[in-house]
C-alpha cells in the first residue's frame, strides 16, 4: 500500500535547550566546559541560533562597560564609532577574535569597545537633573543604538563579562567565537528552536542589558503587554523576539525598583489569586501587592530562564512548569540545564539533583 505523507510524517519534538553554572567563589572556568554541555543538547535546536554569556572575561577592563557590538554594514559601523566618540570615553577597542567556520556563511562585523560615559553637558543634566545613574545613562545609549543606527546592534554592555551569539548550532557559534581562549566564573548557553521569530544574529540569546544576560526556553505569549508597560519607562524592543522583555524586565524589577531577585521571580511567575488566598496574612499581603502592581510585567506562557548578572546565577520556571530545569551542586558550583545529561556532561557525580517547583527561583549568588 502507498503510504500517504501524513502516515510517514515524524513530528519535529526539538526545543531549545540551554545550560549554565557558576562558581560561587569566583573560580575561573575554561570556555570548553561551556560548550561541552550545550553540545549534548545539539538535537534541541535547528541551527537557527546559539550564544553563550559569560563573567569574568575581561579582569584588565573590569571598570569599563565591554561593548560588544555587531554590525551589518560598513556604514552602521561608522556611524556608531562616531557616536560612541561623541558620547563616550573608549579606553580600549578591537575586532572580537573570530576564525573561519565552515557552517556560518556571511557573518556580521564584530568590534568590542571599552568605554565610560563622558561628563558632557547632556550627561550632567541627566545625572543632576534627572535623577539618572551611570546605569540609566549606559541604558539610554543602548537603545539609541539599537533603535537609530540602522544595521548596528549592541550585543551586550556589562563590566567584566560578554554575550557571543548568532546563526548556528551552539558549538559552531563557540568555535566561530573561540570562547576556548576565554575563562569565566559564570557561563550560560544557549541552543535556538524559534518557531515564532525569525532565526538571525541579532535575535539569537542570550539577551542582555548592562550585565544582565538572559537565555530562555519557551513562549512569552504576555508579549504584547509586557513590551508596552516597557516601554513607559523608556525600554525600546528591537530585536523582534519575545525573550527581549524578560531582560528589560528584569532590569526595571531588580535594578530600577530595587525588588531582590526572589521578589523579582514572584513578579514574573506569579502564584495563581487562588494559591495566594490559601496563604498566611503576610505572604499574602505582599504576593498580592507584587500581582496589583506588577501585573504587566506577568510573563504568560510555557518558559524556562536562566538569568544571570555579576552578582549571581538564577533559574526560574513558569508556575506550571511548563518548560524542563533541572539543577545540581557540586562544591561550590550550582548548575542549572534543559537536561540532567547536560549537567552530568560537565559534572559526572553532583553532590545534590534536583528540579525546581514551578514558579520557584533557584538563586545563586556569587560570594566575592
Amino acid at each position: 500500500m502507498k503510504m500517504k505523507p501524513t502516515h510517514i510524517f515524524q513530528k519535529d519534538i526539538s526545543n531549545c535547550g540551554l545550560t549554565g553554572f557558576i562558581s560561587k567563589s569566583g573560580q575561573l572556568v575554561e570556555g570548553d566546559v561551556i560548550i561541552k554541555s550545550i553540545s549534548l543538547m545539539h538535537d534541541r535546536g535547528n541551527g537557527l541560533g546559539g550564544g553563550f554569556a559569560a563573567y569574568g572575561i575581561y579582569p584588565d577592563f573590569k571598570d569599563f562597560y565591554a561593548f560588544h557590538l555587531m554590525y551589518e554594514s560598513g556604514l552602521a559601523l561608522e556611524l556608531t564609532e562616531e557616536y560612541l566618540e561623541q558620547h563616550f570615553f573608549v579606553e580600549h577597542q578591537e575586532e572580537i577574535p573570530t576564525r573561519r567556520v565552515a557552517a556560518i556563511a556571511n557573518p556580521p562585523a564584530f568590534k568590542r569597545y571599552f568605554v565610560k560615559p563622558l561628563e558632557t553637558a547632556d550627561y550632567k543634566e541627566a545625572i543632576e537633573f534627572q535623577n539618572m545613574t551611570v546605569e540609566d545613562v549606559i541604558v539610554g545609549h543602548v537603545m539609541r543604538i539599537n533603535n537609530e543606527i540602522e544595521g548596528a546592534f549592541v550585543v551586550s554592555s556589562g563590566k567584566n563579562m560578554g554575550a557571543f551569539k548568532g546563526v548556528g548550532y551552539p558549538e559552531e557559534i563557540a568555535d566561530f567565537f573561540r570562547l576556548e581562549e576565554y575563562k569565566g566564573y559564570i557561563w550560560t548557553a544557549h541552543n535556538r528552536f524559534p518557531t515564532n521569530t525569525p532565526g538571525w544574529w541579532g535575535g539569537a540569546h542570550p539577551f542582555t542589558l548592562l550585565d544582565w544576560s538572559i537565555v530562555h526556553n519557551g513562549e512569552i505569549s504576555s508579549y504584547g503587554i509586557n513590551k508596552r508597560y516597557l516601554e513607559m519607562y523608556g525600554y525600546l524592543c528591537t530585536m523582534l523576539t519575545d525573550t527581549e522583555v524578560v531582560a528589560y524586565m528584569l532590569d526595571l524589577l531588580i535594578r530600577k525598583h530595587g525588588l531582590t531577585p526572589e521578589l523579582a521571580s514572584m513578579a514574573l511567575a506569579a502564584p495563581f489569586w487562588d494559591m495566594i488566598d490559601r496563604l498566611p496574612e503576610d505572604d499574602r499581603q505582599l504576593l498580592t501587592a507584587i500581582r496589583q502592581v506588577y501585573g504587566s510585567g506577568l510573563l504568560n506562557g510555557p518558559f524556562a530562564i536562566l538569568f544571570a548578572s555579576n552578582e549571581g546565577l538564577i533559574g526560574l520556571n513558569d508556575r506550571v512548569k511548563l518548560r524542563p530545569l533541572v539543577c545540581a551542586t557540586k562544591d561550590d558550583f550550582v548548575y542549572m540545564a534543559s537536561e540532567e545529561a547536560a549537567i552530568r556532561e560537565i559534572c559526572p557525580a553532583p553532590d545534590y539533583v534536583w528540579s525546581p517547583r514551578g514558579g520557584e527561583p533557584v538563586v545563586a549568588k556569587l560570594n566575592i
